[in-house]
């Protein structure tokens, strides 16, 4: 498989997710330009890289699959990408770029899984529209906005959590 990275999704990554998490922020009184110029790094170089790639796996490892176990596999592939230790990950971003180096601990796990878990049934069904019926090259985009929104709610995550 051919590993993809472009101008158009580094750009899209930069904006959206940076969007997103200012957003948060602002809703949480903790924006920091160091927090945003890092999730502007993080949206333009390991997002805008991993996502995308994710995405074209999933269209070859279920190439082979028609109707109903086609689109299950597409929304489940994809949901298990954006698992715990993903959110994670990004709380642990949201903390490293915030400067909060003492809020780095394995609480953060737990967020996360909390997180994900009530998360499922809004996943699940974005997933499923951005993997079945959006085209491939457009699912990027639709994952990152989605994603940006997701952002607000991880954030605000731990207020809930």
């Amino acid at each position: 498989m051919k590993l993809h990275y472009t101008k158009s999704n580094i750009l899209k990554g930069a904006i959206i997710y940076s969007a997103g998490d200012t957003i948060a922020a602002l809703f949480l009184n903790e924006f920091s330009w160091s927090r945003f110029m890092g999730m502007v790094f993080i949206g333009a170089t390991l997002y805008a890289f991993e996502i995308p790639n994710y995405f074209n796996w999933i269209v070859q490892k279920t190439k082979l699959y028609s109707g109903i176990k086609l689109t299950l596999a597409k929304t489940g592939l994809a949901i298990a990408y954006f698992n715990p230790l993903w959110i994670g990950r990004h709380l642990l971003f949201i903390k490293l770029f915030s400067g909060n180096f003492n809020a780095i601990n394995s609480h953060l796990l737990e967020i996360a899984l909390w997180s994900f878990l009530a998360n499922i049934p809004i996943s699940f069904i974005a997933n499923y529209s951005i993997q079945n019926k959006m085209p491939l090259n457009w699912r990027f985009l639709a994952s990152a906005i989605f994603s940006a929104l997701m952002a607000i709610y991880y954030a605000l995550s731990e207020t809930i959590f």
